[in-house]
C-alpha cells in the first residue's frame, strides 16, 4: 500500500509563507489524484488542491492565488506552497494520493498522518 507522510508545518504570523511536503513510499502503481486537504477541530476536512497525472491543478476558491500545488515527476513527493496565510488556514494538513497502489487493489484514498498549521493575528 501507499504510505504517506507530510512535513513543513509549524506556527506563522499572518501574511507569512509555509511551503508543506508529502513524501510517498510503497507501492504506488496507478495513482490518478493527488491531494491536499485541511480539518480544523470540530469541522469536516476540507479540499483545497489536486493535481492530475499531466499536471492539471484544481483550487478550491477559498486558496487560489495563495496556494500552488505542485509534484515531482515521479509522484514520490508532493508540494503545497502555502502565501499569504491567514488565520483561518490552521487546521490539520493532510495530503492524499487516489487510486491503486497495485494492481489487484481496489480503487480508494491513502492519507498522510496530518501536519498542524497555525496561523498567528
Amino acid at each position: 500500500q501507499v504510505q504517506l507522510v507530510e512535513s513543513g508545518g509549524g506556527l506563522v504570523q499572518a501574511g507569512g509563507s509555509l511551503r508543506l511536503s508529502c513524501a510517498a513510499s510503497g507501492s504506488t502503481f496507478s495513482i490518478n489524484i493527488i491531494g491536499w486537504y485541511r480539518q480544523a477541530p470540530g469541522k469536516q476536512r476540507e479540499f483545497l488542491a489536486s493535481i492530475y497525472g499531466d499536471g492539471t491543478t484544481n483550487y478550491a476558491d477559498s486558496v487560489k492565488g495563495r496556494f500552488t500545488i505542485s509534484r515531482e515527476n515521479a509522484k514520490r513527493t508532493v508540494y503545497l506552497q502555502m502565501n499569504s496565510l491567514k488565520p483561518e488556514d490552521t487546521a490539520v494538513y493532510y495530503c492524499n494520493f487516489r487510486g491503486k497502489a497495485s494492481p489487484g487493489d481496489t480503487f480508494r484514498d491513502y492519507w498522510g498522518q496530518g501536519t498542524q498549521v497555525t496561523v498567528s493575528s
